[in-house]
């Protein structure tokens, strides 16, 4: 069975891809949660993967004594293992344009992501109003989220971004979190579209024993004080 090293649910949108992966397409895996003390070569989170993955990060999947790790990478040996999960678009060209997608979140979209760190059972409306305000960067991560994601749904017809589920939707889960945890503002088709995604069993799963953590870790917190 595989073994999929995480951080916490609530702040960790690169563990949520691959464990949405799986879940939604009904893989069996065993979770290792490690929880983010810190991320000082001293910490406990650093000590529990050494030896494990030469990064140091999370997520990690461990397939007997293969380890394996980044988010696409873990997709694809994902996909690999169980081409009956058509995780990828069957048709060569949808593959490549989600593959391309994915590429793109994985190295793209800085200002949304560093400026709205994924934390799903907050509240930031306030701070997010005040994000879309300041901050053309991530106005123009959102401006380029919409027309990507309204591309798609018009060519495969939805109601996923390649018509069914596919590993584009795992990897975008994070930012529909993001959107909602900071309510910025998006077309009706688009916050359909979020609304899809949060309704999938894989990631209400993982919104909600995010929700259950209560695990607040101030280093993950830039808008809010501790309660």
């Amino acid at each position: 069975m595989y073994h999929l090293f995480i951080g916490n649910k609530n702040y960790s949108s690169w563990s949520m891809r691959p464990w949405v992966l799986l879940t939604q397409a009904g893989i069996p895996f065993k979770e290792v949660m490690v929880r983010f003390d810190s991320f000082a070569p001293d910490s406990q989170f650093k000590a529990t993967l050494q030896g494990l993955s030469p990064t140091g990060k999370v997520p990690l999947l461990v397939d007997e004594d293969l380890a394996v790790w980044d988010t696409l990478a873990i997709a694809e040996y994902i996909a690999e293992q169980h081409p009956d999960k058509q995780l990828w678009p069957k048709a060569r060209t949808a593959r490549a344009q989600a593959r391309s997608v994915c590429a793109e979140m994985h190295s793209g979209f800085t200002a949304l992501r560093g400026n709205c760190p994924m934390n799903i059972e907050a509240d930031l409306a306030d701070a997010g109003a005040l994000i879309w305000r300041d901050k053309s960067g991530v106005r123009a991560d959102v401006q380029r989220l919409v027309e990507m994601w309204s591309g798609l749904l018009e060519a495969y017809g939805g109601p996923m971004l390649f018509g069914e589920f596919s590993v584009a939707d795992a990897y975008y889960a994070p930012v529909c979190m993001r959107l909602k945890t900071y309510g910025l503002p998006v077309p009706e088709a688009i916050a359909a579209y979020v609304a899809r995604v949060c309704g999938l069993p894989g990631v209400q799963a993982w919104v909600e024993q995010a929700r259950a953590e209560q695990d607040f870790l101030d280093f993950e917190e830039p808008y809010r004080m501790r309660p």
